[in-house]
C-alpha cells in the first residue's frame, strides 16, 4: 500500500518563518530554530514505509531551496489560507494513505507517523492533536475522494481548529494519536 508523508515547509528565512516565535525571541533567531528544527525533523521521519514529500512555500522555493534534502519530493503548496494549501497537498497525493504534518512539532519521530498510518488501517481520518485545540497530523486513509468542503470554515489558529476541522469530515471514522507540542511562542521552547 502506497504511503504518503506531506511535511509543510515554508522557506526558512527570517520575518517570514515563525512570526510568532520570532516576536519573542527575534525573527533571525527564530528563522535559525525553525532551519534546525526541520532538518533534524526531515532526518526522524524519513522511512522506506512511506514517500515524504515537502510541500514549500513560497512555491519558487519548491524548485530552487537549498535548505531541504535533496532526495525528498517538493512540491509547491499554492495560494490560500492553512486550508487551502493542505486540501491541495492532501488531494495530489497518489493513491492510498496520506498524512500531513507540519515542520514545527519537535517530538514527532518516525513511530508516532507509523502509529497514524496504522491508525488509517481502521479509520477514514486521524489526528494528532495539539494541546491548544489545534492538530500537528492529519491523515486520510482515502478510500473516497477527499471531500471538497475538508477545511471550510475551521478558525486556524484557535482552540478550535482540530474541531472545526473534524466536523468537515461527516460520516468518517476519526481516530486520534498522541498529543504533542507545536513551537509557537518562547514559552514553547522548554
Amino acid at each position: 500500500m502506497n504511503r504518503t508523508l506531506i511535511v509543510m515547509l515554508k522557506e526558512p528565512r527570517a520575518g517570514r518563518v515563525k512570526t510568532r516565535l520570532g516576536r519573542d525571541i527575534g525573527m533571525v533567531d527564530a528563522a535559525w530554530w525553525f532551519r534546525h528544527q526541520t532538518r533534524a525533523l526531515l532526518r526522524r521521519i524519513d522511512d522506506p514505509r512511506w514517500r515524504t514529500v515537502l510541500a514549500v512555500s513560497p512555491d519558487r522555493a519548491a524548485a530552487t531551496s537549498r535548505s531541504w534534502p535533496k532526495h525528498l519530493a517538493r512540491i509547491p503548496q499554492g495560494g490560500g489560507d492553512l486550508g487551502d494549501r493542505m486540501g491541495r497537498a492532501l488531494r495530489s497525493a497518489p493513491a492510498g494513505p496520506v498524512c500531513v504534518i507540519g515542520g514545527d512539532i519537535p517530538d514527532i519521530n518516525a513511530a508516532r507517523v507509523a502509529e497514524a498510518f496504522d491508525a488509517l488501517g481502521r479509520n477514514d481520518a486521524v489526528f494528532g492533536p495539539a494541546p491548544d485545540g489545534g492538530y500537528w497530523l492529519i491523515g486520510l486513509r482515502r478510500v473516497r475522494a477527499v471531500p471538497p468542503t475538508l477545511f471550510a470554515g475551521v478558525r486556524w489558529s484557535t482552540r478550535h481548529a482540530l474541531a472545526d476541522t473534524a466536523a468537515t469530515l461527516p460520516n468518517h471514522r476519526i481516530a486520534h494519536v498522541a498529543t504533542l507540542q507545536d513551537v509557537d511562542t518562547a514559552a514553547d521552547l522548554k
